[in-house]
């Protein structure tokens, strides 16, 4: 079990579900937030709600002077989740470009765009603790997902890298790959989502995570049994069965 207690963590999409069921959790346990998102109002009023010590700031992840302001506002951390994510179900048939760019720029880039500033303090401390938020999605490109299923690829290819990388420094990397998460952002979905998940379950995976020392979880367990089986099929089976 992790030692939460004085430790402050900054929280990037905080303003709801996940993150905010997350910050309910973290603050329970001790930990001094910073919570992070484009929309004060929704921050004001989790900080507000949370049991112990919270900051707010604004900062939008897609704009790198706003990212700048936001890590010389804050100053040193202990620890860094990145919960900031867009989403619109999408195929190649049907590419709208704006949203597509949108995804790759929030849910990829806006990562390096914090990571770029957050790691190499952390690693002068010779301390962190980062955890980023990929998706089953990004087992195996998937249908309907232009822009998401590749985001959520290169964010667990990211927290790879980072995990080899680090390993000697004391800055500690995590990853997660959620399902289905019932939020404003599923909602969009005109589809059955099997083991659908309400935010508060979602939070106690991940906080039971980032109380282990394992590199990465996947769940629900048994559906992500599916996702991490695509891995082992030759393309041809993956694509009829998927495609």
């Amino acid at each position: 079990m992790r030692d939460w207690a004085g430790k402050r963590y900054w929280i990037i999409g905080a303003s709801e579900g996940l993150g905010r069921a997350l910050a309910f959790k973290m603050s329970g346990a001790g930990a001094e937030l910073v919570l992070s998102g484009r929309r004060e109002e929704p921050l004001r009023k989790l900080g507000a709600e949370l049991p112990g010590v919270a900051q707010v700031q604004v900062v939008d992840v897609a704009d790198q002077t706003s990212v700048d302001a936001a890590v010389e506002a804050i100053g040193l951390i202990d620890g860094l989740v990145f919960l900031a994510g867009v989403y619109w179900p999408m195929d190649a048939k049907n590419w709208d470009h704006d949203h597509a760019i949108a995804m790759a720029d929030v849910n990829f880039t806006g990562q390096f765009r914090v990571l770029g500033r957050v790691v190499p303090q952390m690693i002068d401390r010779g301390a962190g603790h980062i955890v980023l938020t990929a998706s089953l999605s990004a087992f195996r490109g998937l249908p309907g997902a232009i822009g998401y299923s590749a985001s959520k690829a290169g964010i667990l290819a990211l927290a790879e890298s980072m995990r080899c990388d680090l390993r000697k420094t004391g800055v500690e990397v995590q990853v997660t790959n959620p399902g289905f998460i019932r939020t404003r952002l599923t909602d969009k979905n005109d589809f059955n989502m099997p083991f659908l998940m309400q935010p508060d379950e979602a939070a106690d995976q991940v906080f039971a995570h980032m109380n282990s020392r394992a590199f990465k979880r996947s769940f629900p367990r048994l559906f992500s049994m599916v996702f991490r089986g695509s891995q082992l099929m030759p393309d041809w089976l993956y694509f009829r069965i998927f495609g």
